[in-house]
């Protein structure tokens, strides 16, 4: 009679990856993030992992974990065959999808950017079906189901168009200002993903930078663009966002002085994108749909 010794054990598959996306990132915090999960998942999913292979992945320090040689030895073992499944994976759902787009893109950009051009863009290709993710960073895209990524980066390629920033406020409050100097009687709206706007345009002022009064802050820039129209205060516009703002009047851009950032609005894939498929012609449209930037005076470097 045949004797069938029982069959060892697999990893489990979760645990390797919390083990792959931590090494790879550099923390517990990070791997939850990129995956959807809670740290202490991760570090469940670790533990586990550890007591199975009966040796320590990571060396837990006060100032946090860092790989053993065991881990360090492995890593890119993991990380090549983690971007091949996610290649399988991807390729498997644009197979059984062929005429649907997934793009991941910053909350402010997908409202503010994307959205109005939604509209067209069906209108030319109607057999294509887009997905909207709004994002705070951009995702792993050789790991998540996204075939584009629209946010601002310092990346050239794919570029299109450049983030400069300028105040701006609805038009009524525009009549009351004379100069820079008097934003100090008005409330400065900012949002959480861009705290530091205000103050990276006053030091375009050298000379006499304005004071900048703190006014409300909000984690939508979107919903800070209408409180500005609302005419609750100043905000920091960024030209590729409130572009229809000012053009159809519900802004005004009050001063001259405007400041192009190193970075800029980036639409890319970690993939090829093959012409004729769905995913190319989308991020050809965009690229070609993107409105050239208004005219700018006082740009400083």
């Amino acid at each position: 009679m045949p004797v069938a010794p029982p069959r060892p054990k697999d990893l489990p598959l979760t645990a390797l990856r919390a083990f792959e996306a931590a090494a790879r990132l550099g923390g517990f915090a990070a791997a939850a993030q990129e995956l959807g999960v809670t740290p202490g998942a991760i570090t469940a999913h670790i533990k586990q992992l550890e007591q199975r292979l009966g040796a320590p992945l990571f060396a837990r320090t006060p100032r946090g974990v860092r790989l053993t040689a065991l881990g360090q030895q492995t890593l890119p073992a993991f990380t090549e065959a983690f971007d091949t499944l996610g290649a399988a994976v991807n390729d498997l759902r644009a197979a059984a999808a062929p005429r649907t787009v997934h793009i991941a893109t910053l909350p402010a950009i997908a409202q503010l950017w994307l959205s109005p051009r939604l509209p067209a863009l069906r209108a030319a290709a109607p057999d294509i079906t887009i997905s909207i993710t709004a994002l705070e960073q951009p995702p792993n895209l050789k790991r998540s189901p996204h075939d584009l990524s629209l946010f601002f980066d310092e990346d050239p390629a794919g570029r299109l168009a450049p983030d400069v920033i300028f105040p701006v406020c609805a038009p009524a409050l525009a009549a009351r200002l004379s100069g820079p100097q008097d934003i100090a009687r008005f409330p400065c709206l900012s949002d959480a993903t861009w705290s530091d706007d205000w103050a990276l345009w006053a030091a375009t002022r050298h000379a006499d930078p304005p004071t900048i009064p703190q006014g409300p802050s909000f984690s939508l820039y979107a919903l800070a663009v209408e409180e500005t129209v609302n005419g609750a205060g100043l905000l920091i516009g960024h030209e590729a966002l409130v572009a229809a703002h000012l053009a159809d009047g519900r802004l005004i851009a009050p001063f001259p002085q405007r400041l192009k950032l190193k970075r800029g609005l980036r639409l890319w894939s970690d993939r090829p994108l093959r012409p004729g498929t769905a995913p190319h012609f989308v991020a050809d449209w965009l690229a070609r749909a993107a409105v050239p930037p208004l005219p700018m005076r006082n740009i400083q470097p």
